[in-house]
């Protein structure tokens, strides 16, 4: 396809720009009578009980800080596959695989630098045991760096809702 470049000649005589300005001036008065939409964010939080204009509320497939799902005994649900840390790729995500005397395979070191994760989800799509997940908390700010980097006890102890990412029996997403 080419591209076509259209010239465009300026005028010969002298234009007013009054009427343009005017034109700016009317549409920047409108939007002033108009009704705010600005939540006054960490003031001011969107509850799930809000309908209407003043409800904001995040997409189910937010993606955001990481969980780990445990069993019925609080042991984390991973098999230390090593799918998760192959798969990632901004290679944030650490194990060091272990196994017990049944031979049942567990994660001795699990770590996700949150600051080096681009929340692909593909960690979640890629766990055969659905043992990790990003949920979709965004409120995690902390005072220093060495802080993001999740360990295996950390992404278990989080309790936020978990992605639904992106069902395959709903191609469209609707």
């Amino acid at each position: 396809m080419a591209i076509g470049v259209k010239v465009m000649k300026r005028p010969d005589r002298q234009v007013s720009y009054v009427r343009a300005t005017l034109k700016g001036m009317a549409l920047t008065f409108k939007h002033m009578l108009e009704k705010k939409v600005t939540m006054q964010y960490p003031e001011q939080k969107s509850t799930d009980q809000d309908h209407g204009m003043g409800a904001y509320s995040l997409s189910p497939r937010w993606r955001g800080t990481h969980r780990m799902l445990t069993d019925e005994q609080g042991r984390s649900k991973c098999v230390a596959c090593g799918l998760c840390p192959q798969i990632c790729p901004a290679n944030c995500i650490k194990l060091v695989p272990g196994e017990d005397e049944q031979g049942n395979r567990y994660p001795l070191i699990y770590e996700i630098d949150e600051f080096r994760c681009i929340f692909c989800g593909y960690c979640q799509e890629v766990c055969p045991e659905e043992a990790i997940h990003v949920g979709v908390h965004f409120e995690n700010s902390e005072y220093s760096r060495g802080r993001f980097v999740y360990d295996l006890e950390r992404l278990s102890s989080q309790t936020h809702a978990v992605s639904t990412l992106w069902d395959p029996s709903d191609p469209e997403g609707e």
